[in-house]
């Protein structure tokens, strides 16, 4: 049943990322070929990218357009490399996502498991789509001045819209379809590997959420179950070592929580520095295409993409905080003060370490939620007004 359950609800994830080579289980000659030839792809866009700073020279403006680009290209190599250095605990937490499937007793407890596992198949889905899209269509803009100058051609052409800042070192005009077709390729592949580390490590939150709930859920059945009533029975040892697993699922559950905080905190410090100036200069680049429309649509949807990023990491961060803490208010809530003294200690010890949240952080400096999701806006904000005053 579990396997059936893993090629179902982590078919997409296991997908992309045994594509991206950043599934943990694969052959370790496979996972170097595709991480090496990644690489390349992923060097074939900031090569350019890089080459058209250096053209910017003093030009301000050009630089922070340059800047939109490479610094997105950064993250992908950053997002790809986060798996390939933490490759030992990447493949932990992926053994602990199928292992904890054997330890489900009841239908009720196998159907709270499939709701997260679902949850995650279906941000996998939206998520891939949505980037996947969004890629096609900021790329695609670039052919609009050419459609138009065959179906509604003017004394002149209409000037060419670049694929992205970068400089190919040959004439753009020239060779533009050539230029196009490498962005096209190159941009959605590396759209994947943002997919990939992304939907991996949602996947690896809801995963743990879902065994929150299922603690939350014992401990309710556990506590309500009609054999409680009969406490100096021999039952009572059952329902003993019924607490104990419970604690420790519990216990697992915080440890798994600290494994993906340890294993992320690093690169999410740095994607959060480089998205909250990615977005302030993106919003910059928006206030000053007051003519060229379709630049602005551009800059539009980039800095859409980026908030729906931080947006879902926020939102994930919450719902693990929100988790790791029902946890102590579901025992609470029960009819604790009925069971034995030595249930109630072993009730009380889950409590403790539930009034503490698990969270995912940014090394501890920033804890990803809904409240600080504002602050990185308003954060945004003022660094856009900043930049504006250098213009």
């Amino acid at each position: 049943m579990a396997e059936s359950i893993y090629s179902h609800y982590y078919d997409i994830v296991y997908k992309i990322s045994s594509l991206t080579g950043m599934w943990p289980y694969l052959k370790t000659k496979i996972r170097i070929f595709r991480i090496a030839l990644l690489t390349i792809i992923l060097l074939t866009i900031l090569v350019p990218q890089i080459a058209y700073q250096f053209m910017c020279k003093k030009n301000l403006q050009c630089t922070f357009q340059a800047m939109t680009a490479y610094l997105l290209s950064i993250v992908a190599v950053l997002k790809m490399y986060t798996f390939q250095f933490n490759v030992h605990t990447i493949k932990d937490l992926t053994r602990h996502l199928f292992c904890d499937w054997k330890e489900l007793h009841t239908s009720e407890e196998y159907e709270i498991m499939k709701s997260y596992a679902a949850n995650s198949r279906r941000f996998s889905v939206i998520y891939s789509v949505y980037y996947y899209f969004g890629v096609y269509v900021f790329i695609s803009m670039s052919l609009i001045p050419q459609v138009l100058d065959i179906v509604l051609p003017l004394n002149e052409s209409r000037p060419m819209l670049p694929v992205y800042p970068g400089y190919y070192f040959v004439d753009e005009k020239k060779y533009f379809f050539y230029i196009f077709s490498h962005a096209m390729m190159a941009w959605e592949i590396a759209v994947t590997v943002i997919i990939s580390h992304d939907c991996m490590l949602l996947t690896y939150i809801e995963h743990v959420c879902s065994i929150f709930a299922l603690v939350g859920f014992r401990f309710e059945q556990l506590i309500h179950n009609d054999a409680m009533k009969v406490l100096h029975s021999d039952t009572s040892d059952t329902y003993h070592k019924q607490i104990a697993f419970s604690v420790y699922t519990h216990r697992k559950a915080l440890r798994f929580a600290q494994l993906i905080g340890d294993t992320f905190s690093l690169t999410l410090t740095l994607q959060l520095a480089l998205n909250t100036v990615m977005i302030s200069i993106t919003l910059l680049q928006v206030t000053q295409q007051q003519a060229d429309i379709l630049q602005l649509i551009r800059y539009i949807m980039y800095v859409i993409g980026q908030l729906i990023h931080l947006f879902c990491l926020s939102f994930e961060g919450q719902k693990l905080i929100d988790h790791s803490l029902q946890t102590c208010d579901k025992i609470y809530n029960s009819f604790w003060y009925e069971t034995t003294p030595k249930s109630q200690r072993m009730l009380l010890f889950v409590m403790q370490k539930s009034l503490q949240p698990s969270f995912l952080s940014a090394s501890k400096i920033y804890i990803f939620s809904m409240e600080n999701f504002t602050m990185i806006m308003q954060t945004s904000m003022s660094y856009f007004t900043v930049l504006s005053t250098l213009e």
